[in-house]
């Protein structure tokens, strides 16, 4: 490991001082526990990259799970984190960010947790336009549970709950963002890590859902989907001279699959207010509700907390 110390560009927030962050300090404190040679790895590497590019302090950062191998990523990162329910992420990271809407609140998990039992809360956390990061690590296999197929696996693909080959179409989540209301739907590969950091900085800046939907090959379970067979087929749209704005274009890259895949930015909207722009309380003056006094005595305050412990 090199013992040189970079030091952040120009911070994003006012009063981030840049001299007081290096690439360590996001680092977690544990280890992570990915299978040598997972996707993930990238994925953590790039969000930690992009946030300290962004000059944003580890206090200023929440970082919000489901359940799935790629749902231990708070554990690894060194940022405010919660490991909650499978699927239910989105909607945990929705109070949060209402509770704290100065807070940067990203969501990282699997196609399984987003896509499969989560499905709901992604479509109406896109519906609301709330203003967070969600970057799901599509390795199209269920990893934790030892290899059944998941909500992204192609038809035809053989695993241990569909030997003989899997009967059932794909969700195909980008054009499913695009027209769910998302207004910043991206996708990138773990194999190319520098665009990757463009992609989230890009995702966490932006005013509004991001989605970026994220290969990242499961070289335990999914033999099908590997780095090899990667890359090869993925191209960058920023090389192609892609328009982001151009809606009916960026359904029609979102549903390409086969010898050429895309990634990269497919859409973005700025026209579409945030759910936080149009909750009046959150902007009266008196800062985020967290920080609010309650408007109650502290016997009351007490007796509440004490009765949902």
């Amino acid at each position: 490991m090199s013992t040189a110390v970079e030091t952040a560009p120009a911070p994003a927030t006012p009063g981030v001082r840049p001299s007081q962050l290096t690439k360590d300090t996001y680092k977690g404190k544990i280890h992570p526990d990915w299978c040598p040679g997972c996707g993930d790895f990238s994925v953590l590497s790039a969000l930690q990259t992009a946030l300290f590019e962004l000059g944003l302090k580890p206090h200023q950062v929440l970082v919000v799970s489901g359940i799935g191998c790629s749902s231990n990523l708070p554990g690894f990162i060194n940022a405010y984190g919660m490991h909650t329910l499978h699927g239910r992420s989105l909607a945990v990271a929705t109070g949060a960010k209402l509770g704290n809407h100065e807070l940067k609140v990203i969501c990282t998990g699997g196609d399984g947790d987003g896509y499969g039992i989560g499905g709901n809360h992604f479509v109406h956390t896109m519906r609301r336009n709330v203003n967070l990061t969600y970057i799901v690590m599509d390795n199209q296999i269920y990893g934790l549970t030892t290899g059944q197929i998941s909500p992204t696996s192609v038809k035809g693909m053989k695993t241990k709950s569909t030997p003989h080959g899997s009967v059932e179409n794909p969700i195909n989540p980008i054009p499913m963002a695009i027209v769910g209301g998302a207004t910043y739907v991206a996708r990138a590969f773990s194999g190319k890590q520098k665009h990757m950091v463009d992609i989230l900085k890009g995702a966490i800046q932006h005013k509004g859902f991001a989605l970026v939907d994220v290969f990242s090959p499961c070289v335990t379970y999914n033999k099908d989907n590997t780095y090899q067979w990667f890359n090869p087929r993925v191209k960058i749209l920023e090389d192609q001279g892609h328009d982001p704005t151009d809606f009916h274009k960026a359904i029609e890259r979102g549903y390409q699959w086969g010898e050429e895949i895309p990634i990269g930015l497919f859409w973005k909207r700025v026209d579409l207010p945030s759910l936080e722009d149009l909750e009046p309380v959150l902007h009266d003056g008196n800062g985020p509700l967290a920080g609010r006094k309650l408007g109650i005595s502290k016997e009351q305050a007490d007796a509440l907390i004490q009765e949902m412990l």
